[in-house]
């Protein structure tokens, strides 16, 4: 399999709350996208490691995503150890995408904190001949992707760009709402957490439409790029 772009949570519902209107603009101009979750969110205060794997299946369904996996990584303890590392670089030599789109290094979440560093250490390690991988029996050729783009989760950057994501915006938040055992329910029984608290979706949305001001639109989805971005045509800024 070959991917255009491939989006990397640590938890399941990540990728949905900070970047799937750009997942959903990329595969409607025909891009192969895929989803990685790090961990099944098993520590979730909200739910069960049963119920969330079944809302990340209709999430992707929504999204129109290529595929979906897990890395089966222990949630609240997502360690860059070689074992870790190269767990992800044989998926990423198998997927073989051009773009990733993982998490901001600093954060709220350790977990999220961890992943960013996993991701980074496996997009490099992924590029080496001499790191040896096998799937299926098979050596696996190194495949490094042309790039990593950073999406924003609890803390705020200064974006490299942002993507305009009005025209996407309202099934985007259907992806979000498929997790629906993380968001606000007055029928559950489960502990309150800051992600069911009722302004939770106000946030979201709030902050979306703060970013798509900034480029004069109405939703918009911030990333980071530690180099410089170039770009070949002028009209294609907004």
């Amino acid at each position: 399999m070959k991917l255009d772009v491939l989006a990397i949570g640590a938890h399941p519902d990540d990728v949905e709350i900070t970047c799937a209107g750009t997942i959903i603009k990329l595969v409607r101009t025909g891009k192969s996208v895929g989803i990685l979750d790090l961990t099944e969110g098993e520590l979730g205060t909200r739910g069960s490691r049963e119920e969330r794997r079944e809302e990340a299946v209709v999430a992707a369904s929504l999204l129109g995503v290529t595929v979906r996996e897990n890395l089966g990584l222990a949630d609240g303890n997502i360690a860059v150890t070689r074992e870790s590392i190269l767990g992800l670089v044989r998926l990423l030599r198998r997927l073989r995408p051009e773009i990733l789109l993982i998490p901001y290094g600093h954060d709220r979440h350790p977990d999220h904190m961890h992943a960013h560093t996993l991701c980074r250490e496996a997009w490099f390690y992924a590029g080496l001949g001499k790191i040896d991988t096998i799937e299926e029996g098979l050596a696996q050729a190194p495949h490094r992707p042309h790039n990593f783009y950073q999406f924003m989760q609890w803390y705020e950057f200064d974006p490299s760009f942002i993507v305009d994501v009005s025209e996407t915006w309202q099934l985007r938040m259907d992806s979000v709402r498929a997790f629906k055992s993380q968001f606000h329910n007055p029928a559950s029984s489960d502990p309150q957490t800051v992600l069911s608290s009722p302004g939770f979706f106000d946030f979201i949305e709030t902050r979306a439409k703060y970013y798509g001001n900034r480029i004069g639109a109405q939703f918009g989805e911030p990333f980071f790029l530690e180099r410089t971005p170039g770009v070949s045509d002028l009209s294609a800024i907004i």
